[in-house]
């Protein structure tokens, strides 16, 4: 959430802002709103002025007559107060409606678009893997080596289920030891395993309610099932201050993730790419409100997703993503692809978004300067890896022309072996 002081005064850099990001808002309307709200809490202040003024003569009134004449006269008072706290409840609603729905202003550097279509490749690693041979997909390696059963996997689960087995789950356990000593041994990171299953606040704060409720899995409690260790991590310190000295803060956080992947229908259908249910291991960091550290930090969380990829021998770019392509509450966001053979294109392994204070606003996550000021905290937030996604292009860019599939160098400890072929 912007600050409606900030959205007031820079009025024509917000409404560009959320035009740059094909968001359609009415900041004119917030604004009247806004006036109306102001107008009403004065009216509200002065009328309780008066009530406290009134209950002071009311203590020191020196006979039963003056206090009755004095109570007469706040009856009026009161009732006019409780209909102007009505009318500021209707406002309030209208407005916080109205309030939630501005997006973030975008960073300068990020380029005008409608779509990933139109994102922009910032760097490349690797180089594109070619065969002699035509390639396999995903779907037909995991088959094919005895990996995955997708039909039991939809008679179970329903559409897009999966069971993963064999090889196929020891893939995900290696790749989860592999991401785990990664971080574990990188300085400045706390591991944390996050709930799933959390209250509507966090969705909010974060900026995924109300705007992707359509894409989250809503229990008969009002719970929502998260789809992203994001959304926990970022509510841990809701409604609290911190202390400068102990910022930048970062989490290495692990969850279950759900997505309904609504609008996706006809959309990656065959194989694991797009699932419902996933393991997630996420990067989130709370820091200063700083512009500088923001933009330090974001590059720093997209190069360790970037080493991992590399490490796993993965060719795979960088990409700025448009205005179009940016979420409510992005400042400026990469997406990490890496290479998929049996497409002849890269498909999104990773993200990696900085946000400023308008998801620690929502969520009222402060610190304490070194001034004494309290400020709102800065937030990012970087997927480590998304499982098991990543087997599709580790499994597509390491098939041999008999079907098998040579292990990543950096996984074979793990595995106890160099190889998957189907006995």
């Amino acid at each position: 959430m912007l600050d409606i002081k900030f959205i007031r005064e820079n009025k024509d850099i917000v409404a560009a802002g959320a035009k740059k990001k094909h968001i359609d808002i009415d900041v004119d309307k917030l604004l009247a709103a806004d006036d109306r709200r102001r107008e009403l809490q004065l009216r509200v202040d002065e009328k309780r002025a008066e009530q406290n003024i009134a209950s002071d003569a009311i203590a020191s009134a020196k006979s039963d007559t003056e206090k009755q004449l004095i109570i007469a006269r706040m009856q009026s008072v009161k009732e006019t107060l409780r209909l102007t706290e009505e009318s500021m409840q209707e406002v309030m609603k209208e407005w916080r409606a109205m309030m939630v729905m501005v997006p973030n202003v975008p960073d300068m550097s990020v380029p005008e678009g409608v779509s990933d279509a139109d994102n922009q490749e910032v760097r490349s690693w690797g180089v594109k893997t070619v065969f002699d041979f035509e390639p396999k997909t995903h779907s037909e390696l995991l088959l094919a080596n005895d990996m995955a059963d997708y039909e039991r996997g939809a008679k179970v689960a329903g559409f897009r289920g999966y069971f993963l087995k064999n090889d196929g789950a020891r893939l995900v356990w290696a790749l989860e030891r592999f991401v785990q000593d990664r971080f574990m041994g990188r300085e400045g990171f706390t591991p944390m395993i996050v709930p799933s299953l959390l209250r509507r606040e966090p969705f909010v704060g974060t900026g995924y309610l109300p705007q992707s409720e359509e894409d989250l899995y809503k229990t008969q409690d009002g719970e929502y099932l998260a789809g992203t260790a994001e959304v926990a991590t970022m509510g841990y310190y809701m409604d609290e201050i911190l202390d400068k000295k102990d910022l930048p803060i970062k989490f290495f956080s692990f969850s279950s993730c759900f997505r309904r992947e609504a609008g996706s229908h006809g959309k990656d259908t065959k194989g694991i790419f797009r699932i419902h249910e996933f393991i997630k291991y996420e990067q989130v960091v709370l820091c200063e409100a700083s512009h500088e550290e923001s933009v330090k930090l974001h590059e720093e969380l997209t190069m360790n997703s970037e080493l991992l990829l590399q490490e796993l021998k993965l060719p795979h770019r960088v990409v700025v993503n448009c205005g179009g392509d940016l979420g409510l509450g992005q400042v400026k966001k990469y997406d990490i692809e890496a290479w998929m053979p049996s497409e002849q294109k890269y498909r999104e392994t990773h993200s990696s978004s900085y946000f400023h204070d308008f998801q620690t606003r929502r969520l009222n996550i402060r610190y304490r300067g070194e001034d004494g000021v309290v400020r709102y905290v800065h937030s990012l937030n970087n997927t480590a890896l998304a499982m098991p996604r990543i087997l599709c292009q580790i499994v597509e860019n390491n098939q041999q022309a008999d079907g098998s599939i040579t292990i990543p160098d950096v996984l074979r400890g793990y595995m106890g072996k160099d190889a998957i072929q189907k006995k």
